[in-house]
């Protein structure tokens, strides 16, 4: 067994005391194993947790154990137990014994517990004290005939002052005292330096150690984190910033004590590397005595240490309080503050239903045990202590044990991935209680099944934590592709079929034709590192790309409503209002890393497209004016090709009555129609050359929107007047390009208004007529809809009993349709002779 009192009699104790990166731990751990068996306790279960990995690495799962307040894993046979310090199973006789971080007898919050494994705990053969040379003289006073050791720093520690942010160098660890602070900060380092691991005490270890490996593995370059790094957590750090210097302690708040500053600063330089340490530029300078202290390891001695009454009295309830409060008598030593276990323990005597089932000291050590279960969630004391209260009703019920069905409604609830991080973070603390009861194996009929369901739930819950960290607080490409343009080296680049930009592997953006778009998701320093990565490795592509737009063949390009020029689904040119309708202007998209002559050729091409899909689809506009026409037909052939195939005849009548027979004929032969109301070339007023027309209608104008062309196949359709915004479209001239003319709230098309007028001129050859179902029929509406067209033809109506009747009265402003007559009977006409004459001109 372990000896309670004193020193073995035939065993050392040495206290290994010196600063951090001096290898202590170390020490001790080889120590250990030179013997058959051993216990180290230590300050952190995420520091056991790594011990225990680096032992069972070289002896065997089977050898060693691990033991902590949540975390039992006790093979059948072990030689070696890694444990907390509170954890440490002091019943059991083994050849050597270490306590890590001694140091920590002074700790308001657990300084007793160590001061116990001081004055208490011994290994038969070897006993070992690690930690700062502060308790030299303690130690010495309460152990008369120790060892002492000292180990000098491995590496020197040096200040480097206080630097913002931004300017810390790569392998920092930031320090900071508040969780709040703590997101805030690498939330900052994401965006400035692509990202940062997070450690604080709370995490689990399986947390803990994913977030670590970003670290080490090099995917991030910065670890923001508590003083729980300062607990022997070893890791390649090169520089600790401190973000504050006043912390919690549970109790008050209050600041940092040189030799915490020093503990903290220590982890900076690893082995034979040398480190420094400094503040964050919102922490201020530290002051030059401190400094001086910490970088030469000279600290005051620790003058008391945290003690509690370790004989404690299991007879009654009254004399378990009392024990509790004895004063130490020795001035060394000084009583510490009632802890949340002594809190706890006074909460449920003063409950009735409690005291009444204390009897004897079995009932009284169960009750203290009950009381010592830890709040990790850090709830209220009040939901604290009646929770522990409902434990000890279930344990001192006839069962005597915890109902299956009540602890798994707790882990339940708790074993769900969904949430932010501290949602996540809470039920780890949560579900770290239930891991704790567990592995008090007397209070649960399958103990083992509960360990097991609580180490389940916690590690689906750590590992949605740290997805969860690492998505929030770590930018994987931004860090690959700064450290990249820090080396300055080459950055290995490609573009996929997709489109998709890749640097070293990193999407940052995506190339759409010509024009680079960089993901929308990067701002500030992160979208500056990115845009600096990208544009090392687009030039040769969009130059490449460039070449192939230039001799790209028809096919591969398009234009769209945008009024873009698009080649392999991304817009690459804008048109504009050219000199002439038929002819916009093409410019080219801005594009980086595009040269002069190779951006000319790709507008030129454009340019060559532009005009051939023009010439194309609107063939009989060009052969319109490749006409041989009269100083008339010139005329009116041009003022067709500006109006795009389509001219109000008002407009040009002057122009119609000096057309030649032959300009006629020229005009009939390329599809020009003479209307009643229009000038028009029917084959214009197919729908996809009506979409083109439209288009271009709207370059001349300049607009930047306009409305869809009616729909194909319509002959006619509602619309609104020109000033009330209703209808389909309320422009009369967009109505018009379009093939349609308006007629109060109906547009109708120009092709069946020609039609319908020849209809109506017939009919009124023969006096007064009704609007009859073939009229309705060719117009696509009802016959009080066709009323306001026949009156725009220059006919009235008369209300004759029920009927209405239309005869034609032209008026003064506009001439009557005249009857068709044949081109033959037109040129011999007295008429015809008389415009001759007119001209100079005699008949053939």
């Amino acid at each position: 067994m372990i000896a309670r009192t004193g020193v073995a009699s035939d065993g050392r104790t040495i206290a290994v005391l010196g600063p951090t990166n001096t290898g202590k731990t170390h020490l001790a751990v080889e120590r250990m194993l030179g013997h058959k068996s051993g216990i180290i306790g230590l300050p952190l279960r995420l520091l056991a947790r790594e011990i225990y990995d680096r032992i069972v690495a070289r002896q065997g799962p089977r050898a060693v154990a691990l033991i902590t307040g949540e975390e039992r894993i006790v093979p059948a046979h072990p030689s070696y137990f890694v444990c907390t310090v509170e954890a440490m199973p002091l019943d059991r006789s083994v050849e050597f014994l270490a306590v890590d971080e001694i140091q920590l007898c002074a700790d308001p919050a657990r300084g007793h517990v160590f001061t116990d494994r001081l004055l208490h705990a011994r290994g038969e053969r070897e006993t070992m004290f690690l930690g700062a040379d502060s308790m030299r003289a303690m130690i010495r006073r309460l152990l008369p005939g120790v060892e002492f050791i000292s180990r000098p720093r491995f590496s020197e520690l040096s200040y480097a002052g206080a630097r913002k942010l931004s300017r810390l160098p790569r392998r920092s660890a930031i320090v900071t005292f508040s969780g709040t602070e703590l997101y805030a900060i690498a939330e900052l380092v994401r965006r400035q330096r692509g990202g940062a691991a997070v450690v604080l005490g709370a995490l689990s270890p399986r947390t803990r150690n994913a977030q670590v490996a970003l670290y080490q593995s090099g995917e991030v370059d910065y670890l923001v984190a508590t003083d729980a790094i300062g607990m022997g957590l070893n890791m390649d750090v090169d520089h600790v910033a401190f973000a504050g210097l006043g912390k919690f302690d549970g109790f008050i708040r209050r600041h940092l004590t040189p030799a915490e500053v020093a503990q903290v600063a220590g982890r900076a330089g690893r082995h034979m590397n040398d480190g420094t340490f400094g503040t964050t530029a919102g922490a201020g300078e530290l002051d030059e005595a401190l400094v001086e202290m910490v970088t030469n390891h000279r600290f005051d001695p620790v003058k008391r240490l945290q003690w509690r009454n370790g004989r404690l009295d299991f007879a009654s309830l009254p004399g378990l309080q009392h024990s509790l409060r004895v004063i130490p008598d020795n001035d060394a030593l000084v009583r510490v503050r009632d802890a949340d276990d002594v809190v706890a323990l006074q909460a449920l005597a003063r409950q009735p239903e409690v005291a009444d089932k204390v009897r004897g000291r079995a009932a009284l050590r169960q009750l203290w045990e009950i009381c010592q279960i830890p709040d990790f969630a850090k709830t209220s004391p009040g939901s604290h202590h009646r929770l522990l209260a409902r434990i000890h009703e279930h344990l001192t019920s006839p069962a005597g044990v915890l109902p299956e069905d009540w602890v798994a409604a707790h882990i339940e609830r708790l074993d769900r991935t969904d949430g932010d991080i501290d949602t996540l973070a809470g039920r780890i603390a949560h579900v770290r209680t239930w891991t704790y009861v567990s592995h008090r194996a007397a209070w649960l009929a399958q103990a083992r099944h509960w360990q097991e369901r609580a180490r389940a739930t916690e590690d689906r819950l750590s590992d949605a934590l740290h997805a969860a960290l690492t998505q929030r607080f770590v930018d994987r490409r931004t860090a690959v592709l700064y450290r990249g343009l820090k080396e300055r080296r080459e950055l290995f680049g490609a573009v996929t079929g997709d489109g998709d930009v890749l640097v070293e592997g990193q999407y940052v953006g995506r190339l759409k034709g010509l024009h680079f778009q960089p993901d929308a998701a990067a701002a500030g320093a992160e979208g500056r590192a990115l845009r600096t990565a990208a544009n090392r490795v687009l030039s040769r592509e969009i130059a490449s790309r460039a070449a192939r737009l230039a001799d790209a063949e028809d096919s591969e390009i398009s234009w769209k409503d945008d009024q873009r020029l698009w080649w392999h689904g991304a817009p690459v040119a804008r048109l504009d209002r050219g000199s002439e309708v038929l002819k916009p202007r093409v410019e080219t998209l801005p594009v980086e890393h595009l040269a002069g002559p190779l951006r000319e050729r790709v507008r030129a091409r454009l340019a060559r497209w532009l005009d051939d899909r023009v010439a194309a689809e609107l063939a009989p506009l060009a052969r319109l004016r490749a006409l041989e026409l009269s100083g008339a037909g010139r005329g009116l052939a041009y003022q067709l090709a500006e109006g795009l195939g389509v001219l109000p005849r008002q407009r040009v009548d002057n122009l119609i009555a000096d057309l030649t027979a032959e300009d006629r004929r020229g005009l009939r032969r390329v599809g020009v129609r003479l209307g009643y109301l229009h000038i028009f070339m029917p084959a214009l007023l197919r729908p996809a050359r009506t979409v083109l027309r439209s288009r271009l209608w709207a370059l001349q104008h300049s607009l930047e929107s306009w409305p869809e062309p009616p729909a194909p196949g319509l002959v006619s359709f509602a619309c609104g007047s020109a000033d009330d915004g209703d209808g389909v479209a309320t422009d009369d001239d967009f109505l018009e390009v379009c093939g349609f003319a308006r007629f109060g709230q109906r547009a109708l098309r120009i092709d069946m208004l020609d039609r319908l007028a020849r209809m109506a001129h017939e009919a009124a050859a023969n006096g007064p007529f009704e609007i009859g179902h073939e009229m309705v029929s060719l117009a696509g509406c009802g016959q009080g809809e066709l009323e306001p067209v026949l009156r725009a033809l220059g006919y009235t109506v008369k209300v004759d009993g029920e009927k209405r009747l239309f005869r034609y009265r032209a008026r003064r402003d506009r001439r009557r349709p005249r009857p068709r007559v044949s081109a033959k009977t037109a040129d011999a006409s007295p008429f015809a002779e008389l415009r001759r004459l007119q001209r100079g001109k005699r008949p053939a």
